[in-house]
């Protein structure tokens, strides 16, 4: 179920009154409502998918109240290694078998084996990597002794299937998302209202700006072949904006919804591409998978203490891991090798953490430094959008042989002046609203309330105009 098709247009409005309505503010029956809700909304997709998800949240709802229950250490261990193995064991399978099972047989092949091995025929279940970290970060949290295991089923199971966020995240920790399922929530209106307004803002991401790029772009990387190196490059920035207006639209939908319930999610997004350099970036772009690498890779494994050997060897450790966890597929690997590569040398030199306040922070334009810093931050950036769009390092290669051979560069073939007008619009309201979670929540706030109005209509009449067949999010493959 699409978050911008008119099947999620019904089941949205009817939870929402039954939740505040039918369920008269009790937790427990919101919760078994959400639950009940959650798995429609999962089982829109294939109901085969269903039995997954369930199995993944008896798995951790059982081991955590005995990692909890043992005083053991040793004891506790093994029930952590349960979870760790069941979950990312399923990962892997649904995830990651075929594509060991190939690059073994092309191994053997070149040793001069002929390696025969059978695939399988399985259809990867939508949102498996969020929701298997999501119940990753509950059994670790309470291992570490930073949450306490529920006994509550049904709260649990919320936390776990919670509809907006299920299957392209954000990432939620038990810590923050788990106790506001155990504690009772207040219908506020200014929140609802807010919530409203970000699911507007996701919607233009997704529709207007999104699925606008989609078409240029995957004409573009489709035929690669046949264009030159300019349009390549347009194709690139393109796939940029398309690959952030579908996901951070999603996550944009998702906190909405959830604040109409009396939620809080993590914020997902924090306007990436005017970061000033890679390691900014990171800081904006998929906060709660960032955050997660970090936290539960990352420093365990020593992050950047000790020597420059080991801060470099866990700096590419988790950007390989990064890159592998989006597809499998060698161009997402080394597309987070890239990624790498431009962040070490800011680590080493101390510069990864220069960037911290918001650009142009107090002004309305950026200096000229500041302008030249997001440029070039945008330009890498879109360059390793590359590897990630692309079917195969061949086809990547051939895209940048073909931007940086000043022979292939020009003529320019396309250049549709309408949605780069569009763009240049959409970069305005961001860089205008860039201090707020969403524009929406800064923009046109203090305006008279018929102008207001005004506003959301024209977004609204935008959205009509620019629907069609709802096209999948990006992020549901992964």
């Amino acid at each position: 179920m699409y978050f911008h098709s008119i099947d999620f247009a019904i089941f949205l409005p009817l939870v929402f009154l039954l939740y505040w309505f039918g369920c008269k503010q009790a937790i427990r029956p919101q919760n078994i409502l959400i639950v009940v809700a959650s798995y429609v909304f999962y089982g829109w997709w294939d109901w085969r998918f269903l039995g997954l998800i369930l199995f993944s949240t008896a798995v951790d709802y059982f081991v955590a109240q005995f990692i909890d229950r043992s005083s053991n250490k040793k004891q506790q261990k093994i029930w952590l290694w349960v979870s760790l193995t069941t979950n990312l064991g399923l990962l892997g399978v649904f995830k990651y078998f075929n594509f060991f099972i190939a690059n073994f047989t092309q191994a053997f092949r070149l040793m001069g084996y002929d390696f025969q091995p059978t695939s399988l025929e399985i259809i990867l279940p939508v949102g498996i990597s969020f929701y298997t970290f999501q119940t990753l970060s509950y059994t670790i949290d309470v291992y570490r002794g930073k949450l306490k295991a529920t006994n509550n089923w049904f709260a649990f199971s919320a936390y776990v299937s919670f509809f907006p966020q299920l299957v392209a995240g954000p990432i939620e920790r038990a810590t923050h998302l788990l106790p506001q399922f155990l504690n009772a929530r207040e219908f506020k209106a200014e929140k609802a209202v807010d919530g409203l307004r970000q699911i507007l803002w996701g919607l233009v991401k997704k529709i207007v700006i999104a699925d606008n790029c989609a078409e240029y772009a995957n004409q573009i990387f489709n035929n690669s072949a046949d264009y030159s190196g300019s349009t390549l490059l347009l194709g690139s920035v393109f796939f940029a904006f398309q690959i952030y207006g579908d996901f951070s639209g999603y996550s944009d939908i998702a906190i909405g919804v959830s604040r109409l319930f009396g939620f809080d999610l993590m914020r997902n997004f924090a306007y990436p591409y005017f970061s000033r350099d890679i390691a900014e970036f990171w800081r904006r772009w998929h906060i709660s998978l960032s955050t997660w690498f970090r936290d539960y890779l990352y420093i365990p494994l020593g992050g950047s203490r000790g020597s420059k050997l080991s801060a470099f060897r866990n700096t590419v450790i988790i950007f390989l891991v990064s890159g592998f966890w989006h597809g499998a597929n060698w161009t997402f690997i080394v597309w987070g090798a890239f990624h790498a590569l431009l962040f070490i040398p800011l680590l080493f030199s101390g510069q990864h953490r220069s960037h911290l306040n918001n650009p142009a922070d107090g002004k309305r334009l950026p200096d000229l430094k500041t302008l030249l810093q997001m440029i070039l931050t945008f330009s890498l950036v879109s360059l390793t959008w590359v590897f990630f769009r692309a079917s195969s390092l061949d086809q990547a290669w051939q895209i940048l042989t073909t931007i940086f051979s000043f022979s292939q560069f020009f003529p320019l073939q396309l250049l549709p002046f309408d949605l780069l007008l569009t763009l240049l619009v959409f970069i305005i309201l961001e860089w205008i609203g860039r201090t707020a979670p969403h524009p929406l929540a800064h923009l046109a706030i203090g305006w008279p309330r018929p102008l207001r109005i005004t506003l959301y209509m024209v977004l609204v009449l935008l959205l009509v105009y620019f629907a069609g067949t709802p096209q999948e999010f990006i992020y549901f493959q992964f």
